[in-house]
């Protein structure tokens, strides 16, 4: 069964997730630029995982590095949309999943926007080295949220409410203006 949370509590998980995961996104990028600025890389789990910074101006794989703009107005249109579905939501996975993409979108914009020498032209802060890709932290959210999509598509989890839902919704919102009224 799908929790079918109120308007205000889904609203208020997708920001503070999407907040924390932003934080936690561009905190691992600051200590990646002052850490392994130098040029070397720290192995952490040998063939699996080392550390190096590599500045991104492309997409994932580097694809589309001679239209860094393209890539950040897609970003930008991602981002508003992210906020719009987690908006029409009335299921509370489906704006979790909505908060970690939208996380990992605007993450990486950020850098696109910070670090950038003309219109949106900024590089991505990439640091995570798989051995055939190196990413970071908004990348992850963004592969843990498109897989969450996928699942929740193949386990056909809906995105909007049913009937029962509303009711419920409905007795939810009269029993608490009861309950305001049997106080005043």
């Amino acid at each position: 069964m799908v929790h079918h949370g109120r308007p205000r509590i889904r609203v208020a998980v997708f920001a503070c997730l999407a907040v924390i995961a932003l934080a936690v996104d561009q905190l691992t990028k600051l200590w990646a630029l002052s850490a392994l600025s130098d040029g070397r890389t720290v192995r952490v789990i040998p063939g699996l995982l080392s550390l190096t910074l590599v500045r991104n101006p492309g997409a994932s794989l580097g694809f589309g590095s001679g239209a860094t703009w393209v890539i950040s107005l897609l970003a930008i249109v991602a981002s508003v949309a992210l906020v719009v579905l987690a908006w029409r939501t009335t299921s509370m996975a489906w704006s979790v999943t909505f908060a970690f993409a939208f996380a990992g979108a605007f993450g990486n914009l950020i850098d696109r926007v910070v670090y950038a020498d003309g219109f949106l032209d900024g590089r991505v802060v990439d640091f995570l080295n798989y051995g055939w890709s190196v990413g970071n932290v908004a990348d992850i959210f963004l592969m843990v949220a498109g897989v969450a999509i996928v699942l929740m598509i193949l386990f056909n989890v809906p995105f909007g409410s049913d009937a029962r839902a509303d009711a419920h919704d409905a007795a939810d919102a009269a029993a608490g203006s009861a309950a305001e009224g049997g106080k005043a």
